[in-house]
């Protein structure tokens, strides 16, 4: 979790431009209203540059951003200017994060919960999770699955080149430790016109979905469902990106 996006951020959203952000919440929104969460105050863990901060909080819900990156914070604070909606922005550690009081639900989305690398420290994200949620509140994220790493991005290189900058995405997934590296060579085009190189280095873990609803429910957490990303399908063998919806109820 040492990796903060430092020179990504502020390209982040460009390079990002291809995700549909606004579907990815109606099906972040429906799966909320299924559990009867219309409104209220919703937590988002590794919120990034808040673009899904910021539809999910016009759409009616009190938004709390949390991230351990101050640049990509500096971007969501930027976009809360410009919009003029009403978001708390907190800059902590997933691992550690500390809430004024609980919350209707937390959500985590673009597989942050992947960054978690040992499991003793996603256990611990999962019992903050449960403490700081309402009596029978919703957990919702999403996690890449082991046949994404091992099949479709593992030991692959990805580039794209744009006038306002170029990246390089190196992978490298290790079997033995289910740690995906990721390379980023960014070329990124500042004031005097001249492109200068930056380096990053970010880790991604794979786990087995029967592992993580063990420890959401060691947690005290209460599964509730398994999707295929973006479905209301079970997860199948090739499924890229599953979706967990997990129930406080231990309060």
């Amino acid at each position: 979790m040492e990796e903060s996006y430092e020179s990504f951020a502020g390209v982040y959203d460009l390079f990002m431009d291809n995700i549909d952000y606004p579907a990815w919440c109606t099906y972040l929104t429906g799966i909320l209203k299924e559990y009867g969460i219309e409104d209220g105050l919703i937590a988002e863990l590794g919120c990034g540059t808040g673009s899904m901060t910021e539809l999910l909080a016009a759409e009616g819900y009190d938004m709390i951003g949390i991230d351990n990156s101050p640049d990509m914070l500096e971007v969501a604070q930027e976009k809360r200017v410009e919009s003029g909606l009403d978001i708390l922005y907190l800059m902590q550690d997933m691992r550690e994060f500390e809430l004024y009081g609980t919350v209707r639900a937390v959500v985590s989305i673009c597989d942050c919960m992947n960054y978690i690398l040992e499991e003793e420290d996603l256990l611990e994200v999962f019992r903050l999770v449960n403490n700081y949620l309402d009596p029978g509140g919703i957990f919702v994220f999403d996690m890449n699955t082991p046949y994404k790493y091992r099949e479709v991005i593992g030991n692959t290189t990805i580039a794209e080149n744009r006038e306002e900058g170029s990246f390089i995405w190196e992978n490298c997934f290790d079997e033995e430790s289910q740690v995906n590296e990721y390379a980023l060579t960014l070329f990124i085009k500042e004031e005097d016109d001249l492109y200068r190189k930056h380096e990053e280095f970010h880790y991604q873990k794979a786990y087995e979905p029967e592992r993580v609803k063990e420890l959401l429910e060691e947690a005290g957490l209460k599964v509730e469902a398994i999707y295929d990303a973006f479905t209301r399908e079970p997860v199948r063998e090739d499924s890229e990106r599953i979706y967990f919806i997990a129930r406080e109820c231990t309060k």
